[in-house]
């Protein structure tokens, strides 16, 4: 069974952005960086991958859902297609159509999840978020990546939105810190 992963930068008093969606204010090095896109390419958008020279096969996922708002921050750049190395899908009530046939407008990202959870393959599925989309998701997450940058935020989007009280345990099965302070943390369902 393919797992979800949610695979998030953050504050370390607990916020994904500012409170007008700043993401400028995490501070990167040299070292954190070189991990980030060894490690991870795959959560970096195609045209990031192509910046860098990074043409590897993906390593962790190969599916791909986000938020109609973080979808639109692509939109917004004139980017359509903003994993096309990966199988995308954004979770709207409000969008109806794609622009990109390469992009799937789903309206219940819950029922998408789990019929992606139940497809047979080694790569799993990252969940860009934001919030909101992981509160409605968080009964569905198998796996956390957070990044967690030495800053505070003071305010901000948290980690989730909208999400029920109800504790669910996770193993840590990874972590590192890096030159910079950064932390990455990877826990797993129990």
């Amino acid at each position: 069974m393919r797992k979800l992963t949610y695979y998030i930068a953050v504050s370390i008093d607990g916020y994904i952005e500012g409170p007008n969606r700043e993401t400028d204010f995490y501070p990167l090095s040299e070292e954190f960086a070189a991990y980030m896109t060894s490690e991870y390419a795959d959560c970096l958008p195609t045209h990031v991958r192509e910046q860098f020279g990074i043409d590897a096969p993906n390593k962790h996922f190969d599916t791909v859902i986000q938020g109609r708002t973080s979808y639109e921050l692509a939109l917004r750049e004139g980017i359509t297609s903003p994993y096309a190395h990966m199988r995308q899908y954004v979770a709207s009530t409000t969008m109806s159509e794609s622009p990109d046939p390469a992009v799937e407008i789903v309206g219940d990202p819950v029922a998408t999840v789990r019929e992606l959870k139940g497809e047979d393959g080694d790569l799993g599925i990252y969940l860009i978020g934001g919030a909101k989309l992981a509160g409605a998701l968080i009964d569905e997450i198998d796996e956390l990546v957070i990044k967690r940058y030495a800053v505070l935020a003071g305010a901000g989007t948290p980690m989730f939105l909208g999400a029920k009280f109800n504790p669910a345990d996770f193993a840590l099965t990874d972590h590192r810190v890096f030159d910079n302070g950064t932390s990455v943390a990877t826990h797993r369902r129990k």
